[in-house]
């Protein structure tokens, strides 16, 4: 863009991190402002899979694509679906290092270790640690204007939501809230499996496990550092994913609380809760409406979760953020004005994310069905060849 327009990005995750990257590779500066204290303030999740046409695109755009393989794990790409008894309903080996095809695969890496190799390749002082945004608004000439902790004011040319589900740039452009759907998730993690759990270890294989029936699901996670992470899946108010089963004073309690939920399950998969380590820590799963878009409002626009919430069950959030942080920065390097950079990215944007999060609902309603194995072992199929079903 001609100029050196004023960026701000409200949001420290992948996207907004890989915006900012893009940005710098084209030398064209922005400043992130992030809640957090500091990169280790908190758990960043577990680990993602990244897509070739998305998250690992937008790698490439970001030059970071030789430094991100090191990181990465394609041998644990497997995923196993599983019944109640344990018995594999469906499985997907991970490739043999021969027979990779690395236009095909989506290697694992864990979230924490993305967010480092993004934030390692930004200029000092890009990220504005322990930055809470107060209020947003369209100041001086419809400029859009933050109100930081402790009342300080930022005016931007460009405000860009990257602030996830319960973005506070969002209602500048839209009037959406993420609406509950009906699924819990409880995660927890087991450190240390091939020695502390091998059973677990076992069971879970080299990359994602579903364990599906009742219209309930265990959802295990090889993560780096030897670790599996656990989501407990259930129906349930979303009142009653907090106050109703997990009090943090009482985690034992809480633990039996949760395996009470899964009684005649196989004692291997019920080891996941009981032989967790740590917390047990409740998510309750939102999601804005598919097909989520808004009038084009001049300086301000989204990005990832606050453009696109949906469930986890597309496996596409965080691939999707990042390649909206990408392509927004290419559309703002290549074109000379604002309105017309913002609509080049917003166009395609929109389609994109529409079809992910028809396919995530479509997934949840599917796998939390009375016969949901059966509906996963066939939705696996239909976008596989090298399944191996029962």
């Amino acid at each position: 863009m001609s100029g050196a327009p004023r960026i701000a990005i409200v949001g420290g995750g992948l996207g907004g991190l890989t915006l900012a990257r893009v940005l710098h590779v084209h030398g064209i500066a922005a400043t992130v402002y992030e809640l957090d204290a500091s990169a280790t303030a908190r758990d960043q999740g577990g680990s993602l899979d990244m897509d070739p046409e998305s998250g690992r695109r937008a790698l490439l755009h970001a030059g970071l694509l030789e430094e991100f393989r090191p990181l990465s794990r394609p041998e644990d790409g497997e995923l196993r679906l599983l019944d109640k008894d344990a018995a594999v309903g469906f499985r997907i080996p991970a490739p043999e290092p021969g027979e990779r095809d690395e236009g095909e695969e989506r290697p694992e890496i864990d979230r924490r270790a993305l967010r480092d190799l993004l934030l390692g390749s930004l200029p000092e002082g890009t990220v504005r640690w322990g930055h809470k945004v107060r209020a947003v608004a369209l100041g001086r000439a419809g400029r859009p204007t933050l109100t930081l902790s402790g009342g300080r004011t930022v005016e931007a040319d460009l405000l860009v939501g990257a602030d996830g589900a319960w973005s506070r740039v969002r209602p500048l452009v839209s009037d959406a809230d993420p609406v509950y759907s009906g699924v819990s998730f409880v995660d927890c993690l087991l450190h240390d499996v091939d020695a502390r759990h091998p059973a677990v270890a076992e069971l879970v294989g080299r990359g994602t496990m579903f364990a599906l029936a009742d219209e309930k699901g265990l959802i295990a996670q090889r993560n780096g550092g030897n670790r599996v992470r656990v989501y407990a899946a259930v129906k349930a108010p979303e009142e009653w994913s907090r106050s109703g089963l997990i009090d943090p004073a009482d985690p034992v309690a809480a633990r039996k609380r949760l395996l009470d939920l899964f009684p005649d399950w196989d004692e291997g998969l019920r080891a996941l809760i009981a032989d967790s380590d740590g917390p047990l820590v409740p998510r309750p799963i939102h999601a804005l409406p598919i097909g989520h878009r808004w009038e084009r409002t001049p300086g301000v626009t989204l990005l990832g979760d606050a453009a696109h919430l949906m469930s986890p069950f597309a496996g596409a959030g965080a691939n999707l953020a990042m390649l909206d942080g990408a392509e927004l920065a290419l559309a703002l390097a290549t074109n000379d004005d604002l309105e017309t950079a913002l609509n080049a990215y917003e166009t395609p944007m929109f389609p994109r994310a529409e079809a992910a999060a028809a396919q995530s609902a479509d997934n949840l309603t599917g796998f939390f069905h009375p016969d949901g194995l059966r509906i996963a072992c066939d939705t696996f199929t239909a976008v596989t060849s090298g399944g191996e079903a029962r």
